[in-house]
């Protein structure tokens, strides 16, 4: 039932004439023999209504009239009645802020603390409505200021604060436990922290409040602060004393800068970075907040962390969040997709290339993330291989360690089907073609894969098991040889070559090094192998159902 739906049949003359504030109609009434405890379908009588409407004179009126009507026991009940809701005139006249209606009824001896169905009270409705003044004459007479008012637990001044009544909270700061807490264990500053009250934060600070105090759950004002992006509440709780380091988490070692890249938050993360413990960033018992950015595609906090040092690979955390790496992860989020910017960028930073990265760029018929590894990373020569660390070429690029470069071949051997999406980008990225003249990839390779393959090499030299498997597959009509692969190699051939060997694929293939050259231009593309015509590739038939 709504029971602020009036009825005329239900609601008095009395009760009429008191809600419009009439003094002289009300008067004439109650003369008359009419009720003023007449009450409507919510319970409201006539004093509820002047009371709610601040009819101060109405008020006066009935008081003076129910004071006249017999003792004062009779009285303080008629005062004291309540609505279906719980509510007594008192806390109706403290809601709307009717201070002096608010002033008769405490004199008439209202009960200041009467609760109402839902546990709120005149001192919390007043608090709720921001009204001041109310506020200063409940605690006067007596207003219980650290009851809980809400099935969450909250005081008057968690509510306060919550609305931002700054000029309430400077008043109940005096009278009001400043650590009480809710159902959660959270502080009326953790409150203003959680919905950006500066100014409440700030006096409740003053007042000596726990900048520090954690919930239930551990969380710190300082990481709720971050998590809402509340920059101006997370720069006072830093400059107060607020630790950027303090573990806010139950589960892993959660700090606020790990909220503030989740939710992207570049300034407070700015912020947070210069204060932060670089622990989080590489340490195993840690977590690096690039995991967060990552799997909440906070590019911009990506991002940042990358340009502030953060590693591009930090730790393993395949207990806690299944993966290796932060490139992993933003792999395994794009799957299906294009590549994410996150990738991008954490390949651009010189993320290692695991198996399963490799993986993500070969075993596919898609070759967006492979072309955006190749733009970032080079293939090494030989003599530049290293084992652990990466050596800078004379633009500023890293080239790929000897173990990425091993696992990139053996996920390419593996990933034979796909070879004519990945081997083109390889062997124009500078990879030596001899690496993959691999019994498997000749065995396993289309036709017209193979015969590119095999236009980067000396095919006249290969090994005697390498020239038998190409044998089998001519006999078995599986390979279809381009007519000059039957015989000897050119000398243009055998001199492109040489020249790519003395150059280096890497400079040959992926600089300007040919134009420089003094031979003719159109020999740029000879030298270059862009003559070759490339294989196209072919989705493999569905498997028959069983």
């Amino acid at each position: 039932m709504d029971f602020t739906e009036l009825y005329a049949d239900s609601v008095s003359s009395v009760a009429v004439a008191a809600r419009s504030g009439c003094r002289r109609r009300l008067r004439r009434l109650m003369k008359r023999g009419f009720s003023v405890d007449r009450r409507d379908n919510r319970g409201w009588n006539a004093l509820h209504e002047a009371a709610a409407a601040g009819s101060t004179e109405c008020v006066q009126e009935i008081l003076s009239a129910a004071a006249g009507a017999g003792s004062s026991r009779g009285r303080a009940a008629d005062v004291n009645s309540l609505t279906h809701e719980g509510e007594s005139a008192a806390h109706l006249a403290a809601q709307r802020g009717h201070l002096a209606a608010l002033r008769l009824l405490l004199e008439a001896n209202a009960n200041v603390n009467q609760l109402t169905n839902d546990l709120s009270c005149p001192l919390y409705a007043a608090v709720d409505g921001g009204h001041r003044e109310v506020v200063e004459l409940l605690l006067s007479k007596g207003a219980a200021a650290n009851r809980t008012h809400t099935a969450s637990c909250w005081t008057c001044l968690h509510q306060a604060v919550y609305k931002g009544h700054s000029d309430i909270v400077r008043v109940l700061v005096d009278v009001c436990d400043l650590e009480a807490l809710d159902d959660h264990k959270i502080s009326p500053l953790f409150v203003a922290a959680q919905y950006g009250q500066q100014e409440c934060l700030e006096i409740l600070v003053g007042a000596g409040a726990n900048v520090s105090a954690q919930a239930a759950d551990l969380a710190s004002p300082l990481l709720i602060a971050s998590q809402e992006g509340h920059g101006a509440c997370v720069d006072f709780l830093l400059d107060h004393g607020a630790d950027p380091n303090l573990d806010c988490s139950l589960e892993w070692p959660q700090l606020p800068i790990h909220a503030a890249a989740e939710f992207g938050h570049i300034g407070v993360l700015r912020r947070l970075i210069a204060v932060t413990d670089r622990a989080c960033d590489r340490a195993e018992d840690m977590v690096s907040p690039l995991y967060l950015a990552v799997v909440s595609r906070q590019s911009r906090s990506v991002e940042m962390l990358l340009r502030e040092g953060y590693s591009p690979d930090a730790q393993v955390c395949s207990h806690l969040q299944g993966v290796k790496s932060p490139l992993s992860l933003a792999l395994s989020l794009t799957s299906n997709e294009p590549c994410s910017e996150s990738v991008g960028l954490l390949v651009t930073a010189g993320a290692r290339l695991g198996e399963e990265d490799w993986i993500h760029a070969i075993a596919t018929d898609k070759t967006d993330l492979l072309t955006l590894i190749l733009e970032h990373r080079w293939i090494p020569r030989q003599e530049t291989l290293t084992r652990d660390g990466f050596v800078q070429n004379r633009n500023g690029k890293t080239f790929l360690t000897q173990q990425e470069l091993r696992e990139l071949l053996c996920v390419a051997l593996n990933q034979v089907r796909f070879a004519a999406c990945w081997l083109p980008l390889l062997l124009n990225a500078g990879l030596e073609p001899s690496l993959l003249l691999q019994p498997q990839m000749l065995q396993r390779a289309d036709s017209e894969v193979l015969n590119y393959l095999l236009e980067f090499v000396n095919w006249s030299i290969l090994s005697p098991p390498l020239k038998h498997i190409l044998d089998q597959r001519r006999a078995a009509k599986t390979w279809e040889p381009r007519p000059h692969l039957d015989s000897i190699p050119l000398l243009s051939h055998l001199c492109r070559m040489q020249v790519r060997s003395v150059l280096g694929p890497d400079q040959l293939m992926r600089t300007d090094v040919v134009q420089q050259l003094p031979v003719p231009s159109p020999l740029h593309v000879f030298l270059r192998f862009r003559d070759i015509p490339q294989a196209i590739y072919t989705p493999s038939p569905p498997s028959p159902p069983l």
